[in-house]
């Protein structure tokens, strides 16, 4: 049916049929979360081991809170299948959620969305008049930059053939409190009555607010902003992470000291900024000023602060190893946690690798830990361990994600795996005064070296 005068009273029955393009973070909670709204839903992934993997009803993300939730092959509502022509003749609406990452030259890489918009757009049929939103974080412009010219090559005309529109994710993987479910979303579409049907489409997802915002490209700057604002606040407590215990101070000592002040915004320093969100979306930002000829130094001195943190940190940890009479060439570290965030195994971006390599750069051995990995292929030379007390002779522990499972460890066993008991708290979570007290010589990202306890 796509999108006509009764479409809203065809939501309130139920009786559209929704679309969803790349199953993986993003997709699938969402795909899963319409279906539980009552819609039926066609979704569609590149990859046969994912499209395998739902249709067994396993989960084939990294995020906990899909565990359990996936519906049957089964049931008539539920079509998941590796062809996009297929899933499309079938649908009112159709959601692009695939990735945007950057390439290695740290430009957006927006072949994905302009592959899977080519693939929806070849098979929209003709007065379908076929709703196509793009889901993905993209910078202001995206949208009509990559799909417009596509569908002119096509002879798809707006308004007759079909509608674009965008409305950016914003959940947030692993968090309860903040899935797809819970969120608020916006709306950009040029066209006002579309917009306002897909607010009333999405208000059936999410119990929070849904709102038109009007212009697609408001939409997709106030999606990228959210993070670029995030990776600067980031950014701040990580350079006084740098700063403060040069002036023998410790950052969460004067960080909590300001947040007595009624507007201070608390934020915590680590090794690194993860994920693939806010380490991302910065440079598709970056990109968009340059092309308008204007400069974003603020948004490329906080990137640079961020990426560079765990190279930092790797200086740091050198530093307290060779202070602590441990030999160059035969120090033994082992890294608690690989994924970008607690709870979820999901390796992307994350600031484990960066540190690893510098660590193996500085001919430092290195070790990993973590139980929500699985199936990880990196560039760094370092050693998985399935079982975390299977290492003897190691000279620190550092703590990078803050798994339930690794907060819950036994740090008097793992103690005796100790050649030398030192631990370095990488997030700032641990309780470094009874672990000094366990008998661990304690140090933490943003704390004087001679603060051992």
């Amino acid at each position: 049916m796509g999108w006509n005068e009764s479409f809203d009273e065809a939501l309130e029955q139920g009786s559209i049929t929704i679309g969803i393009i790349g199953l993986g973070y993003v997709g699938l909670p969402t795909a899963i979360g319409f279906y539980d709204a009552g819609f039926t839903i066609w979704g569609v992934d590149v990859s046969e081991h994912t499209v395998s993997k739902i249709h067994q009803q396993e989960n084939p993300t990294g995020d906990p809170e899909v565990e359990g939730l996936i519906p049957s092959k089964d049931d008539p509502r539920w079509n998941i299948t590796m062809h996009t022509e297929e899933a499309v003749q079938h649908c009112d609406v159709v959601l692009i959620t695939v990735p945007t990452p950057i390439t290695e030259d740290l430009k957006p890489d927006l072949s994905y969305v302009h592959k899977a918009g080519c693939a929806v757009f070849d098979a929209i049929q003709p007065s379908s008049r076929t709703i196509v939103v793009l889901e993905s974080t993209v910078y202001p412009g995206v949208t009509a930059q990559t799909w417009y010219p596509e569908l002119e090559a096509r002879g798809l005309k707006m308004g007759v053939d079909v509608e674009i529109a965008y409305c950016p994710e914003r959940f947030n993987p692993g968090d309860p409190a903040h899935g797809v479910r819970q969120v608020a979303r916006v709306v950009g579409c040029s066209n006002v009555d579309v917009g306002q049907s897909l607010v009333q489409l999405y208000r059936h997802l999410t119990s929070e607010d849904v709102r038109y915002v009007g212009k697609i490209e408001v939409a997709e700057a106030s999606k990228v902003i959210e993070n670029v604002q995030r990776d600067i606040n980031i950014a701040l407590v990580n350079e006084l992470a740098r700063i403060f215990p040069e002036l023998d101070l410790d950052v969460e000592d004067v960080l909590n000291a300001a947040a007595t002040k009624w507007n201070f915004h608390r934020y915590t320093p680590g090794v690194g900024v993860g994920g693939h969100c806010i380490p991302v979306d910065p440079y598709y930002m970056m990109q968009r000023a340059q092309d308008v000829g204007v400069p974003a130094e603020l948004i490329t001195a906080a990137r640079a602060v961020n990426r560079t943190m765990p190279l930092h940190v790797a200086d740091v940890i050198e530093n307290i190893l060779y202070k602590s009479g441990v030999q160059s060439g035969t120090a033994r570290v082992l890294l608690l946690g690989w994924s970008y965030k607690a709870n979820v195994g999901d390796p992307r971006e994350t600031p484990a690798e960066p540190l690893a390599r510098a660590l193996v750069a500085k001919n430092i051995e290195v070790f990993v830990y973590d139980p929500q990995i699985q199936d990880i292929t990196i560039d760094a030379e370092v050693t998985f361990l399935e079982n975390l007390f299977e290492e003897k002779e190691l000279d620190m522990v550092i703590l990078l994600t803050a798994h339930d499972s690794i907060m819950s460890i036994d740090w008097s066993e793992l103690m005796k795996n100790m050649r030398n008991p030192m631990i370095y708290d990488g997030r700032r979570v641990l309780d470094l005064v009874k672990l000094f007290e366990l008998g661990w010589k304690a140090f933490a990202v943003g704390r004087p070296y001679h603060m051992v306890g």
